[in-house]
């Protein structure tokens, strides 16, 4: 029932080729999925908003991509309710923004440079407890982090980031 809804998780799949999006909304406290919507913008979900106001539940908090739609939409539908980030987006920003970060060093460094940094990629998108040992990622890792201490910083900064969520 959506009156019992307190908590809620907004996010869309791709299903592929002409299906296109789905957006779902799902209960957190539950696990149920509770609106399953054709597409993946803000019109998406104005039946489920329409359903949502009849229904009179007390929307505590919204967790969602930063997607400027979504964004807008909770805004608009709950304004009493919190907007949550999912980490699982932050996370992928971040390690976008980190890969844009190593490609930029990269590109500046010099031939020897070049060698230590070519294929740290995955390592700095690794979890640092999944580097594997017998290929010596952590040390093949650590080479890269001690030549660019920007680097450094934005790869500790993002294991940091996983470690809020994990408590």
């Amino acid at each position: 029932k959506l009156c019992n809804l307190k908590r809620i998780a907004i996010d869309e799949i791709y299903l592929g080729g002409r299906s296109g999006y789905l957006t779902i909304v799902m209960d957190l406290d539950s696990g149920a999925v509770v609106e399953v919507a054709q597409g993946k913008d803000a019109q998406a979900l104005v039946p489920f908003w329409k359903r949502l106001k009849h229904s009179r539940a007390k929307i505590e908090a919204v967790a969602t991509d930063m997607g400027l739609a979504y964004i807008k939409a909770v805004r608009e539908n709950l304004p009493k309710a919190t907007l949550v980030f999912d980490h699982f987006h932050i996370i992928k920003l971040y390690n976008e923004k980190l890969a844009d970060l190593r490609r930029t060093i990269a590109r500046e460094a010099n031939t020897l440079e070049k060698k230590v940094f070519k294929g740290t990629r995955w390592l700095l998108l690794k979890t640092s407890s999944k580097l594997i040992v017998e290929k010596d990622e952590h040390t093949r890792l650590q080479e890269a982090l001690r030549l660019n201490q920007p680097l450094a910083t934005a790869y500790y900064m993002k294991e940091d980031l996983r470690r809020i969520w994990q408590q």
